[in-house]
């Protein structure tokens, strides 16, 4: 007799409600970004205001949309 059928059936536990992979990349993404906006405000003073603002955009679509995924998964 095989101690499989012995055992309890358990039902599998549901997905998870965010994917680590998806959430590990869009959080190098936003590091990259931050970080290029860094490396070409440094390198082009003078244009650090543009750089600063589209980096601060960047970053923050970046942030709304790893929230929209977190939620779309649910």
């Amino acid at each position: 007799m095989s101690t499989a059928t012995n055992q309890s059936q358990q039902p599998p536990a549901p997905p998870s409600g965010t994917d680590p992979v998806l959430l590990l990349v869009l959080g190098i993404v936003f590091v990259l970004v931050l970080g290029a906006t860094l490396y070409l405000c440094l390198v082009h003073p003078s244009l650090t205001g543009p750089i600063g603002a589209v980096g601060g955009v960047a970053s923050t679509l970046v942030a709304a949309f790893a929230v929209a995924f977190a939620l779309r998964r649910r």
